[in-house]
């Protein structure tokens, strides 16, 4: 008894001699003809249908998945003989979205396996507590571990630095409550060498319970740009010392003239006490004046002593030290080595310190530096305004500090000068800008960078006076006290 098809069937259905030479269709088989514009029903089946037909009859087996494409519909038909008559039944099925959802896959798999095993960054997989279940092929660069090594252990083994534990904690927390964490690491590569890594981690959790139960990241090599910004650290710390040194250079007059007044004061008193000394044994009296001398000659020795350690420390070479500063007592302290620059110039520095005794949490010889360059800058701003104008009148410098109601930390230097525009205002703080026919252009562009490592900023406006208030803004106390740790240098 041979094959018969039905109408009934919503798939299509023919029926094929040992020629593979078409007997009869159903219904469903017509329709899909007609609705694709095909000549005939053959054409609805795959190219090699009659090695098909023939191996299914020889072979006496049914063929599955013989695929057959037109327009944009995949057809796979299964042929199924009848030995008895010579006949074959081809029976269609429309696969369209069932190989197109596949191919897809296939190409999305391939694409991934490319991405991961060419990327430099490693891309890991890992269980709740951390273990790994899984990385790319770059676990090896970065690492020192195949990722076949890696299954299993935990990022403890692998880092092995006691340092990163407070940070694997936090990790683990943030992972925990917001789904997403970042972390930087100084590890040691299985080598023995010293690598930084930035991990980005995000948590996959269970659609139901929301509990974490995979954990995916990418481990990016930042080694190259961590040593970067230490040598662009270190070129910026030799660059301001170079200035200070510049800038020492430029005070010597005011220098030589304040260690001038103790060592004269001291010859003076010791001349007289020598006196005083020589006539004791006739006037016992003179010895009183003897001692008030010698008084005077350790008082003036100390201040020349202040004088000297300010300099030092000023001149220091080395790690920065942060600390707090009383910023009242550090005006009084560059106003005087800017004194002598002030009254050659006919300029009057006026300090104007708070009651409140200000402080922040700084490098004090950087922030020294930084008001030494701003009290300059303003008195050679003076200079420009009132030698061609006022000749023989003196000008003013006005210094202050001040606390501001959102509780910001204000020092000010306001100036007599000739002032600038708003564009000359976004300029002077550029590098290598200058208006001065001697300038380099890098102190306010320096003392910027400085300000804004102390977590400050420094502006600049117009001022009532007609030139420039420079303002150095630091955040409020809280704020400014989170980078209060302290390192300490070689006083040199």
């Amino acid at each position: 008894m041979g094959f018969s098809l039905s109408d009934a069937d919503p798939q299509p259905g023919l029926i094929l001699n040992a020629g593979a030479t078409l007997v009869h269709g159903n219904r469903a088989a017509e329709t899909l003809r007609a609705e694709n514009n095909l000549p005939s029903l053959a054409a609805l089946l795959p190219s090699n249908v009659q090695a098909l037909v023939k191996a299914a009859l020889q072979q006496t087996r049914s063929i599955e998945n013989a695929e057959a494409r037109f327009n944009d519909i995949i057809l796979m038909w299964t042929f199924i003989p009848c030995p008895q008559t010579g006949e074959v039944l081809a029976r269609g099925r429309n696969a369209t979205d069932d190989v197109r959802t596949h191919e897809q896959a296939i190409r999305s798999n391939r694409l991934y396996r490319l991405i991961t095993e060419n990327t430099t960054d490693l891309i890991s997989r890992h269980a709740p507590d951390g273990r790994f279940i899984d990385a790319t092929p770059a676990s090896w660069r970065l690492l020192g571990y195949w990722p076949e090594e890696l299954r299993g252990k935990t990022l403890e083994d692998i880092f092995r630095i006691d340092s990163t534990a407070q940070q694997l904690m936090e990790s683990h927390r943030l992972l925990r409550d917001d789904g997403y964490a970042t972390m930087t690491l100084d590890i040691t590569h299985r080598d023995g060498s010293k690598r930084w890594l930035e991990i980005a981690s995000r948590a996959i959790r269970e659609t139901y319970t929301g509990a974490v139960v995979e954990v995916v990241s990418v481990s990016r090599d930042i080694t190259a740009r961590v040593e970067s910004e230490e040598n662009s650290r270190k070129l910026a710390d030799e660059l301001a010392h170079t200035a200070r040194l510049a800038t020492l250079g430029e005070l010597a007059s005011s220098i030589a003239h304040e260690m001038n007044q103790p060592l004269a004061t001291i010859v003076n008193f010791a001349s007289a006490s020598q006196r005083y000394l020589k006539s004791a044994g006739t006037h016992p009296e003179h010895l009183e004046r003897v001692d008030d001398g010698l008084q005077k000659i350790i008082h003036h020795a100390n201040r020349a002593s202040e004088v000297i350690k300010r300099l030092r420390a000023f001149l220091r070479k080395g790690q920065k030290r942060t600390a707090a500063v009383l910023l009242n007592h550090t005006l009084t302290n560059v106003a005087r080595l800017c004194q002598w620059d002030a009254d050659n110039n006919n300029v009057d520095i006026i300090c104007a310190p708070a009651t409140c005794e200000p402080s922040i949490i700084a490098d004090p010889v950087l922030l020294e530096q930084v008001l030494i360059n701003l009290i300059r800058n303003g008195i050679e701003a003076n200079v420009e305004a009132w030698n061609s104008q006022r000749d023989g009148l003196r000008s003013r410098l006005v210094i202050s500090t001040s606390i501001n109601t959102e509780g910001e930390t204000l020092i000010d230097v306001t100036d007599e000068g000739p002032g600038l525009d708003d564009q000359g205002i976004r300029q002077m703080f550029q590098p290598f800008y200058t208006s001065k026919p001697q300038g380099l252009g890098l102190g306010l562009s320096m003392s910027r960078s400085i300000v804004e490592g102390f977590g400050g900023f420094l502006d600049a406006q117009p001022a009532a006076t007609g030139g420039l208030t420079l303002t150095c803004r630091f955040p409020a106390a809280s704020t400014n006290k989170r980078i209060s740790s302290t390192e300490t240098a070689p006083d040199e």
